[in-house]
């Protein structure tokens, strides 16, 4: 049997038809065509350095497409949202809105930093140049020379809480009482104890660089464009503010696991003169230190055969000395660059001149200690010279050689800080070694050292013309410590 439809049907059906898609549209069974679909766009907010990274993203979308509520700094930002892409120097709450269908997509909300009143610091003392970057070991009064470079990854990276040490090594023969003493120190620890790297020594020739029949191992040199420090195939080249590390060898791991790295350091501000025997000329001292804190680094690190791209912070330190007098006067010491939740850096040395037979105790003296904060990568410092240590645990590793695990720090400002001491800053942390890589050296005299990452805690408080203030800190560091 045949139907035939009439007009009055045919209306009925069609108007059916128009209700049924209303309602599935409404109730979301069925997506309108005419409507763009909603991004999926993941951020990743860093309140350490005010900046929001996008992690992610579901599908092509135009930044002109998204408007941006609240302050910050877009200009870098292309025509298409991108995985990296960032907006920084956010303060406040910053919302984004996609503008073709008006839906939010998130909000977040940058706390204000509080400011640590600063340091009046000379201008000399904050100026190194092209001579200063490279080697001084060829100098009669100079054996001892180090290039060090660590750095702390971030949380979005993809070792998140890594730290890494890089140290090439131009050691003086009375240091270690060796014959080895060209050194490549590379360790790499994680937050749940993976560990990598190790210390590889080679044999320098007895005449040094002076020798016709070896090169030594470690080579360094410097021009007005760029310096450059090789030990075998891994090297360290660049110049003020740039530097480029490669570490590649069959003797990088303790453990022969294969270790590849390529990391970029970027200082953002000026360096410090820490320590050094003249007034000025720095670069002909025959004691000196400058330290970069608070650089950018990125790059790659390869752990047996798998690649991982990696962000962070870190701090790169130069030092050279007489080989006689750090191995007469200098007992011990103790480095620690600390990346801090807030996203302060501190960096903090000291250099023992007494004996460290027992290293459980106080240290209420310490003419060779610094202690340096910054809330801006470098930018600004603020310096305590009244510095008091207490080391509260140590790993013995011989019967009068302990190697510190656990160190108290109090710091304020110094009787000759009149200005700053107006602040009345008091500092206290605590650093406590999570993850290391442990070396003796048993040749003539014990040397021990204790190197990798450790974990910080502790508070800063200070008064100025806004009131009372306290900041807990927080976070992770890497330590160097030595002892003979």
């Amino acid at each position: 049997m045949a139907y035939k439809l009439k007009k009055t049907d045919i209306g009925i059906i069609v108007v059916l038809i128009i209700i049924a898609r209303a309602v599935l549209l409404r109730t979301g069974y069925v997506s309108d065509p005419r409507k763009p679909e909603t991004p999926t766009i993941e951020f990743f907010q860093d309140d350490s350095t005010d900046i929001l990274k996008v992690i992610s993203v579901s599908t092509e979308v135009l930044w002109k497409h998204i408007t941006i509520e609240g302050e910050c700094d877009r200009s870098g930002l292309g025509e298409k949202v991108v995985e990296g892409n960032m907006l920084i120097n956010c303060e406040g709450t910053i919302t984004l809105i996609f503008n073709p269908t008006g839906d939010v997509l998130g909000s977040w909300t940058f706390t204000p930093k509080k400011v640590l009143p600063e340091s009046i610091i000379p201008a000399s003392e904050r100026v190194i140049n092209p001579e200063d970057e490279g080697k001084h070991y060829n100098k009669l009064l100079v054996s001892r020379e180090w290039w060090y470079f660590t750095a702390i990854f971030n949380e979005d990276s993809e070792l998140p809480g890594w730290a890494v040490s890089i140290s090439f090594n131009h050691m003086s023969r009375t240091d270690l009482f060796i014959v080895y003493p060209d050194i490549l120190f590379i360790t790499l620890h994680s937050p749940d104890g993976e560990k990598y790297g190790g210390i590889i020594e080679r044999e320098r020739p007895i005449l040094g660089d002076f020798s016709f029949l070896k090169d030594p191992v470690l080579q360094a040199s410097y021009s007005d464009d760029m310096f450059r420090v090789s030990f075998e195939k891994s090297y360290v080249q660049g110049q003020e503010p740039n530097w480029h590390i490669h570490i590649e060898g069959n003797n990088i791991d303790k453990n022969n696991h294969k270790i590849l790295m390529d990391l970029q350091f970027f200082a953002p501000s000026s360096p410090l003169w820490i320590h050094n025997n003249r007034l000025i000329q720095n670069t002909n001292a025959n004691i000196a230190s400058y330290v970069f804190v608070g650089c950018d680094v990125s790059g790659t690190i390869e752990i047996d055969g798998f690649s991982y791209n990696v962000e962070g912070v870190g701090h790169h330190e130069h030092t050279w000395a007489s080989g006689i007098i750090s191995k007469g006067l200098i007992r011990g010491w103790d480095w620690s660059h600390m990346k801090l939740d807030n996203g302060w850096n501190i960096y903090y040395s000291n250099y023992y001149i007494l004996s460290q037979f027992k290293s459980t105790k106080e240290y209420t003296i310490n003419p060779l200690s610094t202690l340096l904060i910054t809330s801006d990568k470098g930018e600004k410092l603020t310096i305590l010279d009244d510095i008091e240590i207490n080391i509260l645990q140590s790993d013995k590793v011989f019967l009068l050689l302990n190697i510190p695990l656990e160190i108290e720090i109090s710091a304020k400002a110094g009787p000759s800080q009149i200005l700053l001491k107006t602040f009345k800053i008091n500092l206290d942390l605590n650093l406590k070694a999570d993850n290391t890589l442990d070396n003796v050296w048993k040749k003539f005299a014990y040397v021990g050292m204790k190197i990798g990452r450790a974990i910080v805690s502790g508070q800063i408080t200070w008064s100025d013309d806004n009131g009372d203030h306290i900041e807990e800190l927080n976070g992770i560091s890497t330590i160097w410590n030595m002892r003979h």
